[in-house]
């Protein structure tokens, strides 16, 4: 695939302005010292790289962008691409939970990150899921639900519990203490979950429904461990008639994994799901907050996003 060079969009407030040193101070260095030929482009608000990634891929052409930032840029870069099945995309992760790039196994420090994407010796083709709700459109990466695990990540934005455990090297830790406040407060309710448009299914005391493009979620939750962005599947993970004991107690073993083996956790593959809920529920994809919804919809995308992927010494 021919490409228009790299082009680096930068979220220089990951991780409570992290992404803003790893560029000037690593990655923008190296890239000068080996004589990279690249253009950058730096966010300023939320949205702010979806109007960015659409701008640049608006043209029709080829083009390779890297992204440096978190989950939630990932996920704007992947709302604006004009053409997916005409750009490649290469990550530097430098955000609080990097989902993304857990699920695939991508190098986390910066500049092994970097020597990756610039001699790359594999590429994924993945999967890119698209959210409906109230006539509108949304894509995602990594995960979309609704539920408990979105009114996590609604919490997460407006919490001064983020960027204080980012400055300390602790912003996984964010997810877990918002999860326990939020397992206390939330009220189980009804929902209905049908899948491919034939197999539905009643919840009567439902946390959330979670549709996974990727494994993990949350900041290293492993929600679903079979989920592949590259098998044309989503896999669907639904906690319903658990008690808040229950749940606490069920809420560590997801970092392995070992949560599917328990009555009450529900797991499920389909190329398309439907959610309806007796009441308005927080909804997120990858991690973004949506506003509360009662019908949604979950499914993939026609066209594939290639990944520059990590290199086959870190898989196994």
């Amino acid at each position: 695939m021919r490409t228009s060079g790299y082009t680096f969009i930068v979220n220089p407030n990951s991780k409570s302005g992290l992404g803003r040193k790893i560029w000037s101070r690593q990655v923008e260095p190296a890239l000068k010292k080996q004589g990279i030929p690249y253009e950058v482009f730096f966010t300023k608000y939320r949205q702010h790289a979806v109007k960015i990634s659409r701008k640049i891929t608006g043209d029709g052409e080829c083009h390779t962008i890297i992204v440096l930032g978190g989950d939630g840029t990932i996920n704007e870069v992947v709302n604006g691409i004009a053409y997916l099945s005409k750009a490649t995309l290469g990550y530097i992760p430098t955000g609080s939970s990097n989902d993304f790039a857990r699920s695939l196994r991508l190098p986390t420090d910066p500049l092994p990150a970097l020597s990756n994407i610039l001699s790359p010796t594999r590429y994924l083709s993945a999967n890119i899921g698209i959210l409906t709700y109230d006539g509108r459109k949304r894509r995602f990466a990594v995960s979309s639900g609704i539920g408990f695990d979105a009114g996590i990540c609604h919490e997460a934005m407006v919490s001064p519990l983020k960027p204080l455990l980012n400055r300390l090297g602790l912003g996984k830790l964010t997810y877990v203490g918002i999860a326990l406040h939020q397992i206390l407060t939330l009220t189980p309710g009804q929902i209905t979950v049908t899948l491919d448009d034939k197999h539905k299914m009643k919840f009567p005391k439902a946390y959330f429904a979670t549709a996974m493009n990727q494994p993990y979620e949350g900041g290293g939750f492993l929600f679903c461990p079979a989920a592949d962005c590259k098998d044309d599947f989503l896999d669907v993970i639904v906690i319903s008639g658990l008690s808040k004991l229950k749940i606490l107690s069920l809420l560590p073993t997801a970092y392995k994994g070992w949560h599917t083996r328990f009555r009450g956790v529900h797991i499920y593959r389909c190329r398309k799901m439907e959610i309806a809920s007796q009441s308005p529920l927080p909804l997120h994809t990858d991690g973004e907050p949506v506003f509360r919804q009662t019908q949604v919809s979950m499914s993939l995308h026609s066209e594939k996003l290639r990944i520059i992927a990590a290199p086959l010494q870190m898989i196994f």
